[in-house]
């Protein structure tokens, strides 16, 4: 008897663990939220979302305020728009403007919001009209690459002083350089 009540509690207890397990690895790869709050719709179009994915969170002062619900191509400017739902307990004001940045140097991307300063603040399904877009490594680096292979280019061929004649230097002629008759 004592075998088996032993036996079930360690089931139980194996169970529990893989419960915990499952809610641990949702939670952090942002796939289940598990907050009942109400929440308000909010969008914003960006010239390039990067890698930002859905249900990527939304901060503000670095506190997660809602996520992103979905990303799609805005088919009349070509934008990407994000649909964000954003904490019905935080307003922002109608003149806050949004930016996607990265959690480190090569971390996840997430939206940051930076409050304005106007009265009236943010209704659901309104849009953020001041966006800044994801900053892209791979378009910096290729910036730093063609930058340095320009000023190598022009460094091997430096440009002539202000003022100076860009005609040939005359030749020298025999009778000055020429031997004494």
């Amino acid at each position: 008897m004592a075998k088996k009540s032993t036996e079930t509690l360690v089931g139980v207890f194996v169970l529990l663990g893989i419960i915990a397990l499952a809610f641990l690895a949702l939670k952090a790869a942002n796939l289940a939220s598990f907050s009942a709050a109400k929440t308000y719709t909010v969008r914003a179009r960006f010239d390039n979302i990067g890698g930002l994915k859905k249900n990527a969170p939304v901060r503000s002062a670095g506190v997660s305020v809602g996520q992103v619900t979905s990303i799609t191509l805005d088919k009349n400017t070509y934008q990407g728009l994000v649909i964000m739902k954003i904490n019905e307990g935080v307003q922002f004001p109608v003149d806050s403007s949004a930016k996607i940045l990265t959690a480190g140097l090569l971390g996840d991307q997430y939206i940051g919001i930076e409050p304005g300063s106007d009265d009236k603040n943010l209704a659901n399904g309104d849009l953020i009209k001041q966006t800044q877009s994801a900053v892209v490594l791979e378009n910096l680096i290729g910036q730093l690459i063609f930058n340095k292979a320009a000023d190598a280019g022009s460094s091997s061929n430096p440009a002539p002083a202000p003022g100076a004649s860009l005609a040939p230097a005359p030749a020298a002629s025999a009778a000055t350089s020429g031997s004494k008759k």
